[in-house]
């Protein structure tokens, strides 16, 4: 059995990894999902997208958005945007994501994560009031929010079967 701890922590490369996705960082791994974690495995891509209660226009960055998620154990791997955000859900600073921002690929982030109530939830260390939040709504898709960026909610299909 391969668990999530076998596995080195990965990181963006410089620049960020371009228009295509970094090869599977938990493709061996067999440990299965933690208690209380949603599976959020996969590849998945925005179906509608609001800001403040409406709808972003067709050319907003959120409508062409597509992530992959991998997890493992506790161990969730978030590629997107050119990042890849490598964390334990278990609400630690030392675990936590240790990367770099998608606006530029250079500034630090350090970013806890945490599974409640069946969803995944990043919180940015030092930000109090700023969190991200992923969970599955009742038609399977993924909806994450950000209340903190005018009240962003994206909602995605997955495109791909769980990785």
């Amino acid at each position: 059995m391969t668990n999530a701890n076998d596995i080195p922590v990965a990181h963006t490369p410089t620049g960020g990894y371009g228009v295509s996705f970094p090869p599977l960082i938990l493709g061996g791994c067999t440990e299965p999902l933690a208690p209380g974690a949603p599976d959020l495995r996969g590849i998945w891509k925005t179906i509608s997208a609001t800001r403040g209660g409406e709808p972003v226009p067709a050319d907003d960055r959120l409508m062409s958005y597509t992530e992959r998620i991998e997890q493992c154990g506790n161990r969730i791997v978030d590629c997107g945007g050119g990042t890849i955000a490598d964390a334990r859900a278990d609400g630690t600073e030392e675990n936590a994501v240790h990367d770099v921002s998608v606006f530029d690929y250079t500034t630090p982030i350090h970013v806890v994560a945490t599974f409640e109530d069946g969803a995944f939830v990043l919180r940015p260390v030092g930000m109090p009031g700023i969190e991200v939040v992923r969970k599955l709504d009742e038609d399977g898709h993924m909806v994450w929010t950000r209340p903190d960026m005018g009240g962003v909610r994206v909602v995605l299909e997955r495109v791909s079967p769980p990785l």
